[in-house]
């Protein structure tokens, strides 16, 4: 890694040297370590299970550079936990190194570059190659950069300014290999492991196009049927999209921005399938779903999102917003769907308080509708949204009856900013009825969150944060996340210490 980073940064800076004064290259390094204790973290813990201790470290170095009518930025990653590679480690253990991002924007018109003769709007570009996607508030569209790993897209994204308003347009298709003897667009969504288990638990290659089922057996735990994993998913997990377009368009007026999102996903069809395999004189079965279908499941995700300052002391900030989902979902089923967000902030002094609520619509248990209602946040963060802990919307799977979330928050900054302190709290119930086994509905109430986290600059490249968070769940929950009842620690708390340092080697 350390020899194709001087390898890199060499050429760029040499290029860099080459180009005229108004050329600039920024290089910014960044170590980020985090140490976590986990004690019933993303769903509740067994409670025969212990609690879980280790850290996780990002490495990345970033290269942007800036020269007349183009931007070009790529960002290298290498994304671990402590421990995880042995002290000396062989080829074969393959290489941890990243592409996080690689991309050019190309302007193409721009009122304040002189160079450009004649510009009919502020600005017009196009950014290609590996992005974040990044917009409003991150609920839809985020870099999820509370993940290590992060999140990112490869794109490209048409850009317009022009007197007050901005404009966005991207698509995108995914595909697995550019090989000669491979025919058709056919795309399996995910990173599959060479090697998979059987139902009788013998080692076996993974077919082509096949994404095979969570455990060795292939069988739910609870129907018994073929199923990818127990708990419903949003689309950071099994399944990606083949194609993607999207408009977004902001509008400022005064202190007010209103901003709107269409989006279209497209997913591609599958089989429930198995496949035979003979170890030997043992025989099991790899049951997965086979992705080389026709055709696609599209969804169409649109709606608006309102940001305000109410007062001329910039004191009152309304947020307020609404997307609705139609179509089809990635297992072709018919969604209508909705999520609605209302919060309103006071500043005052070194202090801001916030109360909201966020709704995400979910299907009733008692309901004979075949349609799907469980809204999608798409591709957004929602650690940022509905607590720390993770229990809601993120890898760990979603409620079937969706979430209700009123919440309040207090955030404390010191006058230079360099200290902060804030604390939320979560009040979680279901949007929809569930059932138990009895077949009765259970009581809607999920749980309650607490969360703190302190921030302190230590100095101009380096950060302290501080977390820690407490979730005093219902035994509902354990219905929520698919949990044999009366078997889980309805207490759950997370701590981590954080360091982030971000230095910035070079700027010319």
């Amino acid at each position: 890694m350390k020899k194709i980073i001087r390898q890199l940064s060499g050429a760029v800076l040499f290029f860099c040297l080459l180009q005229p004064v108004k050329a600039q290259l920024t290089v910014t390094g960044q170590i980020r370590t985090r140490t976590e204790f986990r004690d019933g973290v993303g769903t509740l813990k067994p409670a025969t299970n212990n609690a879980a201790f280790f850290t996780s470290q990002r490495s990345r170095l970033t290269f942007n550079y800036k020269m007349n009518h183009i931007i070009f930025q790529t960002s290298l990653q290498d994304i671990r936990v402590w421990g995880q590679d042995a002290s000396t480690i062989s080829n074969a253990d393959g290489s941890k190194l990243g592409v996080h991002e690689a991309w050019a924007e190309i302007a193409l018109a721009n009122k304040k570059d002189t160079s450009f003769t004649h510009s009919a709007v502020d600005y017009f570009g196009v950014k290609i190659g590996r992005q974040e996607l990044l917009y409003d508030d991150s609920r839809l569209l985020g870099n999820l950069d509370w993940l290590q790993q992060a999140r990112r897209h490869d794109a490209i994204v048409f850009k317009l300014l022009n007197k007050g308003w901005q404009a966005d347009m991207g698509f995108a298709f995914n595909q697995n290999t550019d090989a000669f003897n491979y025919n058709g667009t056919f795309y399996t969504p995910a990173n599959v492991s060479p090697y998979v288990k059987d139902s009788r638990g013998n080692l076996a290659a993974t077919p082509a196009a096949f994404i095979p089922l969570s455990n060795a057996a292939g069988l739910s735990s609870k129907t018994g049927s073929p199923s990818l994993q127990a708990n419903p998913s949003t689309n950071g997990l099994y399944q990606d999209y083949k194609a993607m377009q999207f408009l977004y368009v902001a509008k400022t007026f005064n202190k007010t921005k209103l901003t709107g999102l269409v989006l279209a996903d497209h997913f591609g069809k599958y089989i429930n399938d198995s496949v035979k395999n003979i170890a030997g004189s043992d025989t099991g079965y790899i049951y997965g779903r086979r992705f080389n279908q026709k055709g696609v499941n599209s969804r169409v995700t649109t709606g608006i999102l309102l940001n305000s300052i109410l007062d001329k002391n910039k004191a009152f900030a309304l947020t307020a917003g609404f997307y609705y989902q139609a179509g089809k979902d990635r297992d072709a089923q018919k969604i209508s769907a909705y999520t609605s967000t209302v919060s309103l902030a006071y500043t005052k002094n070194k202090f801001t308080y916030t109360a909201g609520w966020d709704y995400v619509s979910g299907n009733d248990a008692f309901s004979s509708s075949t349609t799907n209602h469980r809204f999608d946040p798409l591709y957004g963060t929602p650690h940022k949204f509905w607590g720390l802990m993770d229990y809601f919307y993120v890898a760990t799977g979603s409620p079937t009856g969706g979430l209700s979330n009123p919440f309040a928050k207090v955030k404390y900054n010191s006058a230079a900013k360099r200290f902060t302190a804030a604390l939320d709290y979560h009040y979680f119930s279901l949007a929809k009825d569930q059932k138990n086994t009895a077949g009765t509905a259970i009581n809607k109430y999920l749980g309650s969150e607490f969360d703190l986290v302190t921030t302190y600059a230590l100095n101009k490249v380096t950060t302290l944060e501080y977390g820690f968070s407490v979730m005093a769940a219902t035994k509902s929950m354990e219905y929520a996340k698919n949990i044999t009842p009366n078997s889980a620690k309805l207490t759950g708390t997370w701590t981590y210490l954080m360091i982030t340092i971000k230095p910035e080697f070079l700027f010319k």
